[in-house]
């Protein structure tokens, strides 16, 4: 699993989730009305899930990606972004074929400083993807793989995050789709935050203009690497096998499941298997981070984002919010 045992990580597992949390609250500080999205890509990164944020240009999407990078401290190399087309080939992403190596008979790409070497990977426009950088990255994000010469080889990348202006319906980009449980809007905030927008727009353009970044280095990739492995081995290390997970209550597991079960039934959501078993840990995850464990029901909130058509974002989230209040 990692070669940190649970042994070196119990002492200093409460100090990492302060710092995680502190970067989760000091960032939003520098945003207007987007400390939701900020909490998502909290989560997502200490659970290693990828996310889609989606939204019309001017939304801040990059904004958030890239603040979050600093937050984090990764430097060159440790960060990648890239921005699709319909164009775009998957050497530009995963690196060009070796020529020389070729003419030895292999067929090698130089990863340095694309995609398989980062840590945090940001592609922007992912649904302008053709379809070999489709099942390129469907690859990467299910197996976190590529192939050098015909060879699996792990890619190095934690996070994968990505951005679109809108969500196509598209039959053959549903494999993607698919693999972002999480999913959530960037929205304009200028019709409720009209003044707080300028006032915050030109601080952060007053930043860039001094080279300032008040929120770097809040935390760091290997905190949320560790937090990370320790959840897995709390996920793994139960007295019985068969015993219901005790950091996941049974009465909030039911409406868990019952909720999904509404959520198809009455709203018609798609959710494969394999975005259950995400949403698991996702919520575990959250729980842990959030306050310290034990799942509630507050932490199903998470079931917001895991509608796959833009249309559908605001009334799940309702019905999401509604079936929890209902629960009191």
């Amino acid at each position: 699993m990692s070669h940190y045992t649970l042994n070196e990580l119990q002492p200093e597992i409460e100090e990492i989730r302060k710092r995680i949390n502190t970067l989760r609250i000091n960032l939003s500080r520098y945003f207007i009305a987007k400390d939701e999205v900020i909490d998502l890509m909290v989560v997502c990164t200490l659970a290693q899930e990828p996310l889609l944020l989606v939204g019309p240009p001017g939304t801040a999407k990059s904004d958030l990606i890239l603040k979050f990078i600093q937050a984090i401290g990764l430097g060159q190399g440790d960060y990648f972004e890239y921005m699709l087309t319909k164009f775009t080939e998957p050497s530009e992403i995963i690196g060009p074929v070796d020529i020389n190596k070729l003419k030895e008979g292999r067929y090698l790409r130089r990863v340095e400083g694309k995609l398989p070497e980062c840590k945090v990977a940001f592609l922007d426009e992912i649904f302008k993807s053709n379809s070999a950088i489709l099942n390129t990255l469907l690859t990467i994000i299910n197996e976190r793989k590529y192939y050098q010469d015909g060879q699996p080889v792990p890619v190095n990348m934690k996070m994968l995050f990505a951005a679109t202006n809108e969500i196509p319906e598209l039959a053959e980009l549903g494999a993607l789709k698919d693999r972002f449980t999480m999913k959530i809007e960037s929205a304009s905030v200028m019709d409720n935050h009209f003044d707080e927008l300028l006032e915050f727009g030109l601080a952060n353009e007053s930043y860039k203009a001094f080279n300032q970044r008040p929120w770097e280095n809040l935390a760091s990739m290997e905190d949320f690497v560790k937090l990370k492995v320790y959840l897995d081995y709390l996920l793994v290390n139960k007295d019985d096998e068969h015993k219901q997970d005790s950091y996941f209550p049974e009465p909030v597991f039911v409406l868990f499941k019952r909720m999904i079960k509404t959520l198809q039934r009455e709203d018609k959501i798609e959710i494969s298997d394999r975005k259950v078993i995400k949403l698991y840990k996702l919520i575990r995850a959250r729980a842990f981070l959030f306050h310290g464990g034990v799942v509630t029901k507050d932490d199903l909130v998470m079931l917001r984002y895991i509608p796959d058509r833009l249309q559908d974002f605001i009334p799940v989230r309702e019905k999401v919010d509604a079936l929890l209040k209902l629960e009191g």
